[in-house]
């Protein structure tokens, strides 16, 4: 009994510190319907602030906590309710999302750039030096007494400030309503900003107060927010007192769990995944009432043509066979990601972008390709990567069948909580047997990987994996074009326009979500094989949420519904970056910071770079000249480049500027040519030739009216 009540009373601490945390995510959604996934970042840049302050530059506690929560924690909310969330106001709920998805991984990249993850540190708890006392046979310390009282008042607080005041009643009708509140006299700006100074204030506390109890550690920090994430759940995003109960389940869940598990080589991880497993649970216990402050700003998704896609799939290929020559060995190990994680990148394409569901696992998809392919082609047994494709698509149909009844938020939340429960629990299991055969995943460390034997031929250097990849790439770009031009990509468009009207007109969602999941899952996993094969050896952490989320944040910024957008993605995380590095070491924390700050700035493009991109070199590819003075160019480039006249760096920077000056003067040359008048609708296939896309246009057209 005596041990129960002792970690009755930890798990008790621990729920109140949740409880603060999950109220504040739980005001803000409510006051601003936006779902805040960088509320943790926010409570673990405070904590690392206070410990700078105290255990790095000596102030006092009072001073210390008077600035971060008086000054730091209010000039923070402000500046994320001004600078990053008030230019997405207007934009759908998915842009508001990215956004604070975006302002995650930024908020951790600034942490590791500032404070080295390489140093330990420690903070002390609060009133350490008085005696702890009694309740009944449990030890309570003052820290434990502290962290209840300080969430019982900030309870009552919240209470009184939403429901009994007049700024409580204006921040709760904002979401509804802006402008007819802005007609009662209200500030609508004005509430979300208190909102905000408020929501990140009590993060900060969470944060301040769990920070003496845990490591120093900006992602575990961070994503300690998933409890708080299940407290919110619990209350349903909208009460604080359920935010409380919910907070109370999860904190003695976790305590008990740490006193009551069985000791074995499977079970630790449970415990850590525990918080996650209970968020997807409450996500698909619990009915959900619509999103408050939910609109769709639905754009148009292109439709390519078929010769477009296999033009650009030989582009593709061609890129990756002069990388291939272009580039030394170490350099190729390093670049010949580009390819990989663009098919993962592509993955967003027919998920995100046609069929509108939010995912943060991809990349775990990834992983469970990568394993599958490092223990069944070990050899180079090429049909492993058949089955390596095959598992991640039947994972992902797992994913798809429970979070079926969720969307929006609510899906991306159960998507972040699986990938959670993958690295803390699954990716980490030794190696067991089901049903007589030997399963093994990453041993626990580090898992070696061959590359593939095609056709008699092991493709077992770097430039060969590279060429592989770039044209496995290129027959994923033509697969996931192909479903866009077909009947299921436009099943899944309708998807996303409006499941309701889907499911009237007689659509199966079930069929739907199952196949677009399990479509996207299988590129994903054949992405990861890739990249497994180019690392010669994978670890679980390079699977893991944090390591997705910019992988998900550069495939947002270039476009979810352009196909084009693996290409970029891989090439705009990979390449950049990599070289920036080279030519500058002590620029690979502000190289980490560039994804964050890219998925920021996609409130000034909502479209995506892959679209413009394309607008903007159409001229050079339908120039009679320019297009082939820069095929010319390139090929002699190329030749000096295999005679090893010129290095890889150099034939791709001349590359790069020749690509560039030739876009400049074919645009400059149609520009001045007399452009083609435009058409009014009624006249299509009259004075202008009918296109592919105009049945859908007039399709979608229609439907509006």
């Amino acid at each position: 009994m005596e041990q129960f009540l002792t970690f009755g009373i930890v798990g008790l601490s621990t729920a109140a510190i949740y409880a603060v945390i999950g109220s504040g995510l739980v005001l803000t959604y409510t006051t601003t319907g936006v779902f805040n996934f960088a509320h943790g970042a926010a409570g673990m840049l405070s904590a690392f602030t206070y410990w700078q302050l105290t255990g790095g530059w000596g102030w006092p506690v009072p001073v210390a906590l008077a600035v971060v929560l008086l000054v730091l924690a209010p000039a923070f909310g402000l500046f994320v309710e001004k600078v990053v969330l008030r230019p997405v106001q207007a934009l759908g709920e998915a842009e508001r999302l990215v956004m604070t998805v975006a302002l995650l991984s930024g908020l951790i990249a600034v942490a590791r750039w500032i404070w080295d993850p390489n140093v330990p540190r420690t903070l002390p708890t609060f009133l350490a030096d008085r005696k702890p006392f009694h309740i009944g046979s449990a030890v309570v310390t003052w820290h434990q007494a502290l962290t209840m009282t300080v969430a019982v008042l900030v309870a009552v607080g919240l209470r009184i400030l939403l429901y009994r005041t007049r700024p409580g009643a204006e921040m709760r009708a904002t979401v509804d309503d802006r402008a007819l509140v802005g007609l009662t006299g209200a500030h609508p700006v004005r509430a979300n900003r208190t909102a905000w100074i408020l929501g990140t204030q009590l993060a900060a506390i969470g944060g301040i107060l769990i920070a003496p109890t845990v490591t120093l550690d900006a992602a575990q920090l961070s994503l300690l927010i998933v409890s708080a994430y299940t407290a919110a759940i619990f209350g349903r995003l909208r009460s604080v007192p359920l935010t409380f109960a919910g907070a109370i389940v999860v904190g003695c869940m976790e305590s008990y769990l740490t006193g009551y598990l069985p000791q074995n080589a499977y079970l630790p991880g449970l415990r850590l995944a525990a918080p996650a497993l209970l968020l997807f649970v409450a996500l698909l216990a619990f009915p959900h009432r619509r999103l408050r402050g939910r609109d769709r700003k639905l754009r148009p998704v292109p439709v390519p043509t078929a010769r477009g896609t296999a033009v650009f799939a030989v582009c593709v290929v061609a890129f990756g066979a002069v990388l291939a020559s272009a580039l030394g060995e170490a350099d190729l190990i390093t670049y010949g990601a580009i390819f990989s994680l663009g098919v993962v990148a592509l993955s967003y394409v027919p998920l995100a972008g046609y069929a509108g569901q939010i995912s943060l696992c991809q990349l775990s998809m990834a992983g469970i390709g990568a394993v599958v392919w490092a223990h069944l082609g070990a050899h180079g047994e090429f049909w492993a990567l058949g089955v390596a494709i095959l598992v991640s698509a039947v994972a992902g149909a797992v994913v798809a069948l429970p979070a079926l009844r969720l969307s929006g938020v609510y899906l991306a939340l159960g998507t972040a909580a699986f990938a959670v429960v993958l690295d803390r629990w699954i990716f980490t299991l030794p190696s067991f047997h089901l049903f007589g055969m030997r399963i093994a995943l990453f041993d626990q460390g580090s898992v070696d990987v061959a590359g593939p034997r095609l056709f008699g031929l092991a493709l077992d250097t770097a430039a060969k994996q590279l060429v592989f990849a770039a044209v496995c790439l290129a027959l994923a770009s033509l697969v996931v074009a192909a479903v866009r031009r077909g009947r299921f990509g436009r099943r899944l468009i309708a998807l996303r326009d409006s499941e309701a009207a889907y499911a009237t007109l007689g659509g199966s969602l079930l069929r739907a979500k199952v196949l677009v999941f399990a479509l996207s899952s299988g590129i994903a996993g054949l992405g990861g094989a890739l990249y497994g094969m180019q690392q010669r050896s994978i670890t679980a952490d390079q699977f893991n949420l944090v390591a997705g989320l910019p992988i998900f944040l550069v495939a947002v910024v270039g476009g979810l519904g352009a196909v084009g957008n693996g290409l970029f993605a891989g090439t705009a995380y990979i390449g950049p970056t990599n070289a920036l590095v080279a030519v500058a070491p002590w620029a690979q924390n502000l190289v980490a910071l560039l994804p964050g700050l890219a998925g920021i700035g996609l409130g000034h493009n909502p479209d995506g770079i892959v679209v413009r991109f394309r607008r903007e070199w159409e001229p050079l590819g339908r120039d009679r000249i320019a297009l082939p003075g820069l095929l010319c160019v390139l090929a002699l480039l190329w030749v000096l480049r295999l005679g090893d006249l010129i290095n890889g760096w150099t034939f791709l920077g001349c590359s790069v500027a020749a690509g560039v000056a030739l876009r400049i003067w074919a645009t400059a040359r149609q520009t001045a040519a007399p452009t083609e008048p435009e058409v009014p609708v009624e006249w299509w296939g009259l004075r202008r030739a009918w296109r592919p896309e105009d049945r859908e246009v007039l399709a979608r057209g229609l439907a509006a009216d």
